[in-house]
Order: C-alpha cells, then sequence, then structure tokens
C-alpha cells in the first residue's frame, strides 16, 4: 500500500537549504520514494494557517519505507540541519478512503 509524507517547512534560516536540496533526492530515491509536489506557491482556502514556507509530498511504497528514509543515517544531519532552520511538521497518510466512496481507492 503506498504511503504519503507530507512535509510542512516554514523556514526560519536557509543556509540549510542548499546542501539539503542537494542530498535528500537520492535518498528519497534509495527508499523507493518520490517526489510528487514540492512548492512554494501556497494559497490557504480554508481553517487556520500552518504558516508554512513549503510543503513538499512524496509518495512511498509502504510505511516501512517512508520510515527507513526518515530514519536513515545519511538523512540524520539534513533532518537535523532542516529541523534547527525551519519549523517542520512530517506527518504520514496512506492511500485508503475512510469514507469509502472513492472507487479507486482501497476501502478502509
Amino acid at each position: 500500500m503506498s504511503v504519503f509524507l507530507v512535509a510542512e517547512v516554514d523556514v526560519t534560516e536557509d543556509s540549510w537549504i542548499p546542501d539539503y536540496a542537494a542530498k535528500v533526492h537520492d535518498i528519497v530515491a534509495r527508499h523507493g520514494g518520490k517526489y510528487l509536489s514540492r512548492s512554494g506557491a501556497i494559497e490557504q482556502l480554508e481553517g487556520k494557517s500552518q504558516d508554512a514556507t513549503l510543503i513538499a509530498l512524496l509518495e512511498f511504497p509502504s510505511a516501512d519505507a517512508l520510515k527507513a528514509f526518515v530514519n536513515d543515517p545519511e538523512y540524520t544531519p539534513l533532518a537535523k540541519a532542516r529541523q534547527e532552520g525551519s519549523e517542520s511538521r512530517f506527518r504520514m497518510i496512506d492511500d485508503t478512503d475512510a469514507a469509502g466512496t472513492i472507487p479507486y481507492l482501497p476501502a478502509a
């Protein structure tokens, strides 16, 4: 079952970004992941804003693969730099349809 990483990042200090951007894609790919979107073009349409500078949506083949990426020793220093230079929220969701109404998604 595919899972998705929703990464909401509010950059507070940007010196970490060039090194992070240069290295993170290879680590994501090594764990079977791929970026579906990585954008700073965020328009709040409803609800309370979470103040994100960037939102990234990544797809992984399984929860284990996503967790392996997050816990990869090569990713650890990049994550630390990101955490020190931003307020970040990482969320994992799966591809089920809790309401059971979307025919191409497996029932929850």
